[in-house]
């Protein structure tokens, strides 16, 4: 590869760099063509991007990034998957798809700027998707509200109840005076 290619993938990578939200670093050892496009195209369903790139080439995309972060992992055999939106489904993806492929280790991640260990990568996947997340706060919220709302109606009837028997009082006083 001359300079000006090296360049041109460093330019591409970048741009594939931008706004990205976690990344995970890999090492494929151990795994043939047909089971790392197999990942490939698992993590392309959920718009998440898996790439084999050069560490010298990986290091110059990344600087300048939070991606910079993690260049003492650059080291060996290490693709790097993507992700711009949610990055639970990336975590999950990966630690379903080392369960049947156990060649592929999780190197380290970045997500949303912080550093993440394998163990935290693993952990990330059990975590239900964001839809999901925030439909239960939703739904806590929702709950919430009608509990306080049958609290607020319970009051306004109390002194309802209240201000009708002082009437009722008042009235019978009236009757009884006349």
């Amino acid at each position: 590869m001359n300079r000006n290619e090296k360049e041109q993938v460093v330019s591409e990578f970048s741009k594939k760099l931008e706004g990205f939200k976690a990344a995970v670093l890999t090492n494929y050892r151990g795994l043939n063509v047909e089971q790392i496009n197999t990942l490939r195209r698992r993590l392309r369903e959920e718009k998440i991007s898996y790439h084999v790139v050069k560490n010298t080439l990986m290091k110059l995309a990344a600087r300048g990034t939070d991606l910079e972060k993690l260049a003492n992992y650059f080291e060996g055999p290490t693709a790097i998957a993507i992700a711009h939106e949610d990055p639970i489904p990336l975590a999950k993806i990966l630690s379903e798809f080392i369960k049947t492929q156990p060649n592929l280790e999780i190197k380290a991640g970045l997500i949303q700027g912080k550093i993440a260990n394998p163990e935290e990568i693993k952990a990330l996947a059990t975590l239900p998707s964001r839809e999901v997340l925030l439909s239960q706060v939703l739904g806590e919220i929702q709950g919430s509200g009608q509990h306080f709302a049958g609290i607020l109606l319970n009051v306004l009837q109390q002194v309802l109840m209240v201000l009708q028997a002082r009437a009722d009082q008042l009235g019978g006083q009236q009757a009884s005076e006349s």
